[in-house]
């Protein structure tokens, strides 16, 4: 008895060292792998810093940028493309007035009462339509038929409590949110059509011809005053409500920035000079790029990856459609390195663009002592469960540093288009960005993030005379608002 009681003690003795000893190992083990996993997040931080001076750069290199793509076609990346919009709205605009904002699956029609001086919108309404499937790849005579029937039903319906003046033809600005070679305020040929449109016959005509056949075949007396993108919208949605908004800037899903330069300062302009002086140039900054933006491994391979290889790459760092994606694959690398979320790799990590960006704002955002947010949508969307608070307090660290890198490059930005208007030094002026876009407007981070950025490179006393301002729905109500700063009639009337 005694000896196998010795012997017991022994194989007991020699178990517990051999679990201590894998415990060890395993611990060891451990962290090694967080070493790993903070080595990797410390060359990322690294990557993506973004002190004043690259600041600096970034803004100079938008600017020089600015002026190659003025002085001629295809001469920058930035398209610059002249608007023909030469008057903004100025608040006193008055009268009945249509939009028509064509930017994907659905169509909006709406109808703005403008009051005159000091009165601003007295009413507006809004009509969504869905556009059929077969309609998008169909006939082009089909889709804008269909387009037109809609806004026909919608003019149909509208009520006494909207004056309109008898004799007088109805007008209407169209937001087509497709690239568009514009040729003057109310003409443009379609470039190529995006967002699963695809009808051959449409592309290099004229869409607002199209649009105008298709609403004449309805027997309607309207006419398409002009066509605008969603970006010049929101400046003339901005400059009707503020006399001192000066450019607008997207950042949602996509990003672009358009601004009021002077039209003499157009080498590529040849026709004569707008009586205002001034034109809106609608900039497509999405497709800057420079040798100094901070590019990381994860930049690079979603770039190459990418439907548009080495297209768009400033709006690969900072819109709303990549952020996510940026994040999702630095979690991928963690998993793969450092067993971030355990020994096996999850499977839905491997799916591009899962992780969006909403996401990664709510994780971001994550105000809870224990980083519940973070857990459920770790769980909810990558199937990941049981995540350590280490784990989750990573993953905000990430969010983190993927949303300053592109708030602080979109405050370059915006710097580069103020000191070209030679508004980054000037303390004596108001000067007024209107801003759209969800990422601007639900990333709460983000936003303080870009407003904090501005303040640090344009110092306390210009940034105390610029205003960053939410202009919502600029796609609609602005090109409405184009439409009666546009107006047929506005001469007849001053006259």
């Amino acid at each position: 008895m005694k000896k196998a009681a010795v012997g017991a003690a022994v194989v007991g003795a020699a178990t517990a060292c051999a679990v201590a000893a894998l415990i060890v190992k395993h611990r060891m083990k451990s962290s090694s792998l967080w070493a790993k996993t903070a080595a990797i997040l410390k060359d990322f931080e690294e990557k993506c810093e973004t002190p004043i001076e690259k600041l600096r750069q970034v803004a100079d290199a938008m600017t020089v940028e600015m002026h190659a793509g003025l002085a001629s076609e295809g001469g920058s990346k930035l398209k610059m493309l002249i608007t023909y919009v030469d008057n903004l709205p100025t608040g006193d605009e008055k009268g009945l007035f249509y939009a028509l904002d064509l930017g994907g699956t659905n169509f909006r029609v709406i109808r703005v009462q403008l009051g005159g001086v000091g009165k601003g919108v007295v009413k507006q309404e809004a009509e969504e339509v869905s556009i059929p499937p077969h309609l998008m790849v169909g006939s082009s005579h089909e889709l804008f038929d269909f387009i037109a029937a809609g806004v026909a039903k919608f003019i149909a319906s509208e009520s006494e409590e909207f004056q309109f003046p008898p004799g007088r033809q109805r007008e209407l600005g169209f937001t087509f949110s497709f690239p568009v070679r514009q040729t003057s305020l109310a003409s443009g040929t379609l470039i190529k059509w995006t967002k699963g449109f695809s009808i051959e016959e449409t592309v290099g005509e004229d869409v607002v011809a199209e649009l105008t056949k298709a609403i004449e075949r309805q027997g309607l007396d309207l006419r398409v005053t002009a066509l605008v993108n969603d970006t010049v919208g929101t400046l003339a949605g901005g400059r009707f409500h503020e006399k001192d908004v000066v450019a607008a800037v997207i950042l949602g899903t996509g990003t672009n920035a358009a601004y009021v330069e002077r039209a003499h300062a157009i080498p590529k302009w040849h026709g004569l000079l707008p009586k205002s002086g001034e034109m809106v140039i609608n900039m497509e900054w999405g497709n800057f790029r420079s040798s100094h933006l901070p590019l990381t491994e994860y930049d690079h391979s979603l770039d190459d990856e990418s439907l548009n290889p080495g297209e768009q790459i400033f709006e690969k760092l900072i819109s709303g459609m990549y952020l996510g994606e940026i994040l999702r694959r630095i979690l991928l690398k963690m998993a793969e390195e450092t067993s971030f979320f355990g020994d096996v790799v999850p499977p839905k990590l491997n799916v591009p663009f899962i992780l969006r960006t909403p996401h990664m704002s709510s994780m971001h955002q994550d105000a809870s002592s224990d980083l519940r947010a973070v857990a459920s949508k770790l769980k909810d969307v990558l199937g990941i469960v049981n995540t350590p608070f280490k784990t989750r307090k990573t993953v905000v660290e990430l969010c983190d540093i993927i949303a300053k890198r592109g708030a602080r490059l979109s405050a370059a930005g915006i710097v580069g288009i103020l000191k070209k208007q030679g508004r980054d030094t000037a303390t004596d002026q108001r000067t007024v960005i209107a801003m759209d876009g969800g990422l601007f407007e639900h990333y709460a981070v983000f936003s303080k993030y870009l407003e904090s950025s501005l303040a640090e490179m344009l110092g306390d006393k210009v940034a105390s005379s610029l205003i960053i301002m939410h202009a919502n729905d600029g796609s609609g109500i602005g090109a409405a608002l184009i439409a009666a700063s546009n107006s047929q009639y506005n001469e007849m009337e001053a006259s």
